[in-house]
């Protein structure tokens, strides 16, 4: 897979994690890359992932893998 870059306006870094809402059930939920590019998701760096925040109302969901995955 190649790397792609985060969606944050002039950040230079390589893209690690997917965000994605879900409107209707006020949530954003952050999870691993994923294996292609989704025209109403947003990738973002290990830096802006972990600075992550929501509007109040909202709860953000966080899926985490540990270990190797193939």
């Amino acid at each position: 897979m190649l790397s792609r870059p985060c969606s944050r306006v002039a950040c230079p870094r390589d893209a690690v994690s997917t965000l994605t809402y879900v409107y209707a059930d006020s949530m954003a939920v952050l999870g691993p890359l994923s294996l292609h590019h989704e025209p109403h998701s947003y990738d973002l760096c290990a830096i802006h992932a972990e600075r992550l925040s929501a509007p109040q109302g909202w709860q953000i969901v966080r899926h985490e893998v540990f270990g190797d995955v193939r």
